[in-house]
C-alpha cells in the first residue's frame, strides 16, 4: 500500500468538473424508518443518477481527467455491473472506447445495460479478481488506460461530491450509513462529510458473505475472499491486494461495520418499495437492512444511502411479493 492521500479541495475540484453531467439526487425524510432511530432519517436517493447508481460520478470525473493520448487508446476496467455502466456511459459522452470486464458472476441485466450504451464487454471467471487478468492483458496488449472502479483518485473525489452534495442538503447531518464494497463511495463520501463535520460517524454495511473491505479491515492488510452470489451483488469482488487507497481511507474513516443477511437485504428492498416507493437493488439496500435489523444503534440526524437501482426487475418482483429467494452457486 502506497498510503496515497486525497484532500477535500480534490472532491471540490471534481464538483466543478463534473456538475453539469450527473444529476443531484434528491434528499428525502422517512418517516416510516424514523421509528427505528432517535432523530430524523433521510434518504439520499443515489438511484436516482442518470445511469442508476452513484458509480456515475467516479467514472465521469476519471475520463474528463485523461489526457487527449489517453482517450484515444480507450479505457478498460473491471466491474460487477454499476462502475461498468457509470463508465460505459461517461466514455460515450467523451467518444472514448470502452471496454468491460467481469465475472459470470454478473446479473444479465447489468450485463445488457453496459453493452446498451456502446461498451464491450468481456465475461472472464468467476470473481473480479479473474476478470482483472483481461484488463491487465488489454493494458498491456493494446494500451488501453485501466480505470479502477473503486482505488483510483479520480473516482474516489468524483464518489465525494456524493458527500459533499449531502452536507449542503442537510448541513445538521450526525451520521451517515453507506454501503461498502470496494471502498470507493464510502471514502469519499466520509472524507467530505468528516472534514465538514469531523464529529460525524461513518457506518460501514456490506453482506455476510464475501465482503472483502471488511474481511481486510479484520485482517490488518488486504486479502483476498472467495465470491458467493448474493442479492447484494454490486457489492462483492476484492479490493486488490496492492490497494493504493481504499484500505487505509477506510480504516482511518469508518467509524463502524455492520453485516447484513440475505433474508435483511430482501427485507430492505420490500420495504424500500412498499413503505418508500423506491425500486432499490440489494447493494443499495443495506442501509436499510442494518437499522430494520436493529444492528445500528438509534443515534442523531442520519442518512441512509440508497446507491443503486439496477436490479433484474423479475428479481425484485418475486421479493417485494414475499417470496424467499435463494441465489445459489450455479458451479456448486
Amino acid at each position: 500500500m502506497g498510503g496515497a492521500r486525497l484532500a477535500l479541495v480534490d472532491l471540490y475540484q471534481a464538483k466543478k468538473r463534473i456538475h453539469e453531467l450527473v444529476r443531484e439526487t434528491p434528499l428525502v425524510e422517512s418517516q416510516s424508518l424514523g421509528a427505528f432511530n432517535g432523530g430524523a432519517i433521510r434518504l439520499k436517493l443515489e438511484h436516482h443518477q442518470l445511469t442508476g447508481s452513484f458509480k456515475l460520478r467516479g467514472a465521469t470525473n476519471a475520463v474528463l481527467n485523461l489526457t487527449a493520448e489517453q482517450k484515444k487508446k480507450g479505457v478498460v476496467g473491471v466491474s460487477t455491473g454499476n462502475f461498468g455502466r457509470g463508465l460505459a456511459y461517461a466514455a460515450k459522452q467523451a467518444g472514448v472506447r470502452c471496454v468491460i470486464c467481469m465475472s459470470n458472476l454478473v446479473p444479465d441485466n447489468k450485463v445488457q445495460g453496459i453493452k446498451a450504451l456502446g461498451a464491450e464487454v468481456r465475461i472472464v471467471g468467476r470473481s473480479q479478481d479473474e476478470a482483472q487478468t483481461e484488463v491487465d492483458r488489454l493494458v498491456a496488449e493494446q494500451g488501453m488506460v485501466m480505470l479502477d472502479p473503486f482505488d483510483q483518485a479520480d473516482v474516489i473525489a468524483g464518489q465525494g461530491t456524493l458527500g459533499l452534495e449531502l452536507m449542503a442538503q442537510w448541513p445538521q447531518l450526525q451520521r451517515a450509513v453507506v454501503p461498502l464494497s470496494g471502498g470507493g463511495l464510502i471514502s469519499g463520501v466520509a472524507l467530505a462529510i468528516k472534514s465538514i463535520n469531523p464529529s460525524s460517524r461513518i457506518i460501514a454495511v456490506t453482506m455476510e458473505r464475501g465482503a472483502a473491505m471488511y474481511e481486510s479491515i479484520r485482517a490488518g492488510k488486504p486479502v483476498q475472499v472467495e465470491e458467493y452470489p448474493s442479492l447484494a451483488d454490486s457489492l462483492g469482488g476484492g479490493i486488490g491486494l496492492r490497494n493504493q487507497y481504499t484500505f487505509d481511507m477506510v480504516k482511518e474513516l469508518v467509524d463502524d461495520f455492520v453485516l447484513v443477511s440475505e433474508k435483511e437485504i430482501a427485507a430492505a428492498i420490500r420495504h424500500a418499495y412498499w413503505q418508500e416507493r423506491q425500486i432499490i437493488e440489494g447493494g443499495g439496500a443495506v442501509a436499510i437492512a442494518a437499522l430494520l435489523s436493529g444492528k445500528i444503534e438509534s443515534m442523531g440526524n442520519t442518512v441512509l444511502l440508497l446507491s443503486g437501482c439496477n436490479i433484474d426487475m423479475a428479481l425484485h418482483h418475486r421479493i417485494i411479493g414475499g417470496e424467499d429467494v435463494q441465489l445459489h452457486d450455479e458451479s456448486s
